[in-house]
């Protein structure tokens, strides 16, 4: 059966910002983008887990 740990990894590290030069507004601009990036990826792992369990479920039957 076909895995995603058979994948390559995709080893793109997410640049680390300065937290220290950043203001208390830009702060929690920052957090609200990074929210928003978390739910993005939560709605992709969703989404690929509904086609693997449809395809799992195909090659049962």
């Amino acid at each position: 059966m076909f895995d995603d740990d058979d994948l390559p990894k995709n080893n793109t590290k997410t640049k680390v910002r300065d937290l220290e030069v950043m203001s208390i507004d830009e702060l929690e601009d920052y957090i609200v983008k990074m929210e928003e990036e978390i739910d993005r990826v939560r709605a992709e792992i969703k989404k690929k887990k509904a086609h693997k369990d449809a395809a799992s479920s195909f090659f049962k039957s």
